[in-house]
């Protein structure tokens, strides 16, 4: 029988690599294979085993690239059935999104300058557009980030950034800027879990106090500062998060890069629990 094609970056003959998690380095492997085979939502992957097989790695790893991917919504794992590629949350069979690849650098850097822009117009609109409880809302965000960035309660400030972005999309009064918001953070939390398992790329307390800078913008009616606040938010986010994969993929080398580590606590057992996503955004 004819062995089965591999996927790019998975030779054996490679030279070693700075570390990177097993689980990781195959659930990035993973994406590329759905890529390349061109999947669409809906598609039946092989087997874990012939995945394993596919990737190059073992098994155990294997599965525990799977469970990470479907933690966060790239795979659905239909019990007696198989692995799928999961359905996209616009329910778009052809659409592109299927395929960001969140540990790639080009692909992130895409989705936050998209980021930019939608955020950059959606903060200016609110700025114009708020009702007083609309202001209040994205107040109480932002001062709940802040106190949550400083009791470094990691959970905390994900529910308050979580909050507080969404309720400058409500402010907006534009249905499609604020799913368009969302959308985006979906997509950058997959960044975040595979890339630093919920730790956050920069200060969470620099984050929280932009929140409070464009919150008041927003309160005053100054739809420009709002803007340009903004933006410089979304800027501060990608050099923070720059630099965080500087530092994990080529910083690290002096580890050592034989055998794959286990997963975080709780990515072995049947269901893995995402974590917080607590990223300084």
């Amino acid at each position: 029988m004819a062995e089965p094609p591999r996927v790019s970056g998975g030779r054996a003959d490679e030279a070693p690599r700075p570390y990177r998690p097993g689980y990781e380095l195959v659930a990035e492997r993973l994406l590329e294979y759905i890529t390349e085979q061109k999947l669409r939502p809906g598609d039946r992957l092989p087997t874990e085993q012939g995945l394993a097989q596919i990737l190059g790695a073992s098994r155990n790893v294997t599965r525990e690239a799977v469970k990470v991917l479907a933690a966060i919504g790239r795979l659905s794992v239909r019990r007696g059935a198989g692995i799928f590629v999961a359905e996209t949350p616009g329910g778009l069979v052809d659409d592109p999104l299927s395929h960001f690849r969140p540990t790639s650098m080009e692909d992130v850097l895409m989705l936050l300058d998209y980021r930019t822009v939608i955020e950059s117009e959606t903060a200016r609109r609110a700025a114009t557009l708020a009702t007083p409880r609309e202001v209040r809302d994205i107040r109480q965000g932002a001062q709940a980030s802040l106190a949550a960035a400083e009791q470094d309660d990691g959970h905390g400030f994900a529910r308050a950034d979580e909050a507080f972005h969404d309720a400058v999309g409500v402010a907006s009064h534009n249905v499609f800027l604020r799913s368009s918001v969302a959308g985006v953070r979906r997509l950058a939390s997959q960044s975040d879990v595979l890339l630093f398992h919920g730790d956050a790329p920069g200060s969470l307390e620099v984050a929280a106090r932009q929140h409070l800078a464009i919150a008041e913008a927003v309160a005053a009616g100054e739809a420009d500062l709002a803007q340009e606040l903004m933006v410089h938010h979304i800027a501060t986010t990608q050099r923070q998060f720059e630099r965080k994969i500087r530092d994990r993929l080529f910083n690290l080398g002096d580890r050592a890069t034989g055998a794959a580590p286990q997963p975080p606590t709780g990515a072995g057992t049947q269901d893995v629990p995402l974590p917080p996503r607590t990223s300084a955004s």
